[in-house]
């Protein structure tokens, strides 16, 4: 196990997980971050989900429950409460698999071929390390899809947008306490680590959030 990407899951206990939905998804993505849940992030979800699809950092469960009844859903995640919350919430018998692993070690085999999509939603803002660091995590994820599939999600940039005072004070208290590490994440940086892997990339910014999207891998 990373000890550095642990410090970042350890932060979702059971009590911040109930404050999760409105403190995130809420109040931070509406007033800090200015890309609004419901808005843009809900329907980026929903436009690239597939029947058979693995959600990585799974928070809360939350879009899962937007997902259609006939999705064949996998959980990946290091913190075993997260899949355990994110489970209950979708419905624990449309969960195919739930996995407690570390993003930055090779997949199973087991795991190889197998998602037509996979999410990755406010997962890589969290981990440590520069953009670039961060992509042996888009080469794991490649290695789940099929080659017709696609890996999407979202992340806060820190740099090259323009963060309000809100988003600032909780950009610098994240990033001391190791929740965030992504001072110097870029729309650039994330192309790059995407392009590496897949040979067509999307990424629109709303607010102070990449939304992106990745098929055709490499």
């Amino acid at each position: 196990m990373n000890g550095s990407t642990d410090k970042g899951a350890r932060v979702y206990t059971p009590v911040t997980l109930k404050l999760y939905d409105w403190w995130v998804l809420s109040v931070s993505n509406q007033f800090a971050w200015k890309c609004p849940t419901e808005e843009h992030l809900v329907p980026h979800f929903l436009r690239n989900l597939s029947k058979k699809h693995m959600d990585i950092g799974v928070g809360t469960g939350f879009y899962l429950t937007h997902a259609p009844k006939d999705c064949a859903i996998s959980l990946m995640d290091l913190n075993k409460t997260s899949l355990d919350t994110a489970s209950a919430r979708a419905g624990d018998a449309r969960i195919d698999r739930r996995i407690n692993h570390d993003v930055f070690a090779p997949y199973d085999a087991s795991c190889h071929n197998q998602f037509d999509s996979v999410s990755m939603f406010y997962l890589l803002h969290c981990l440590p390390g520069t953009m670039s660091d961060k992509g042996i995590v888009i080469r794991n994820a490649a290695h789940a899809l099929t080659d017709n599939g696609v890996l999407y999600g979202a992340t806060i940039l820190g740099d090259g947008v323009e963060h309000n005072a809100f988003g600032r004070k909780l950009m610098g208290i994240y990033n001391r306490k190791g929740i965030f590490s992504n001072s110097n994440d870029s729309e650039a940086g994330l192309r790059e680590i995407l392009s590496a892997y897949f040979a067509d990339v999307s990424i629109s910014v709303e607010g102070t959030v990449a939304l992106f999207s990745a098929t055709r891998k490499k």
